[in-house]
């Protein structure tokens, strides 16, 4: 199963706007995709409640999973947009 770890770029974290965010974008993928933080586990992306219940902060690491065709172009996508900072777009 494809994954990606990556570091949540926006300095919020994973909350409010970049939590709906990344779940818009999750939604749009042609396969299904969690994540998780260490010691937390796994919630499906394109749910901005589990989203927010991670308690992803700024420079935490989290892992996207998914599995299916298309799912390397979609995590790639999701990845991209985590580390960024969305919180300003």
């Amino acid at each position: 199963m494809p994954e990606r770890r990556v570091t949540v770029g926006s300095k919020v974290g994973l909350h409010a706007r970049p939590a709906a965010l990344v779940c818009k974008a999750a939604a749009a993928q042609p396969v299904e995709i969690t994540i998780r933080k260490d010691g937390v586990d796994p919630v499906s992306a394109d749910s901005i409640l589990g989203l927010m219940t991670l308690g992803a902060e700024f420079g935490d690491e989290v892992v996207l999973t998914a599995e299916g065709s298309g799912a390397d172009e979609a995590l790639d996508e999701l990845a991209e947009l985590i580390s960024s900072e969305l919180d300003q777009q």
